[in-house]
């Protein structure tokens, strides 16, 4: 949880965003809808503040450790449960986790949801250790030039 609260006025702009389901003084609960889009942006390559920007959230007001925990949350659960574990399950479910289980069928579609999540997670990598690497041979150019 941040430490940051939010005032009435922030509250209220919160409230007006599509992705919000509740909004208190002390955090933010985003609806199914929000976690689903920003998995489908992460798939795609954008950064966490990117996903937030476009979802029409002001990132003055909330913060980006928010932003960062809620997307890391989803990615766990995601990667885990599949699109099921995105659900908010509070009303539907209290207590311990069942652990039952599972059909082939739902197996499948939490090996996939994975596997797509680890692809991606790896061509984001590759694309940052590139961008990493240009940085550094430009670095070590700028030196030889100036030297």
């Amino acid at each position: 949880m941040s430490k940051k609260l939010f005032t009435e006025q922030e509250i209220e702009i919160l409230k007006l965003n599509k992705y919000v389901k509740r909004v208190g003084a002390k955090g933010i609960t985003y609806t199914d809808d929000m976690k689903h889009y920003a998995i489908s942006e992460i798939e795609k390559g954008l950064l966490p503040s990117e996903i937030f920007k476009k979802a029409g959230f002001d990132l003055t007001i909330i913060g980006m450790t928010r932003v960062y925990s809620s997307l890391k949350r989803w990615t766990i659960s995601y990667e885990k449960s599949g699109i099921m574990g995105l659900q908010d399950t509070r009303k539907k479910k209290s207590g311990r986790p069942l652990k039952r289980i599972l059909s082939l069928e739902e197996e499948n579609e939490r090996l996939k949801a994975k596997n797509k999540f680890l692809e991606v997670q790896l061509e984001l990598q590759k694309k940052l250790d590139m961008i990493e690497r240009g940085v550094y041979i430009h670095k070590r150019n700028i030196r030889r030039n100036n030297i």
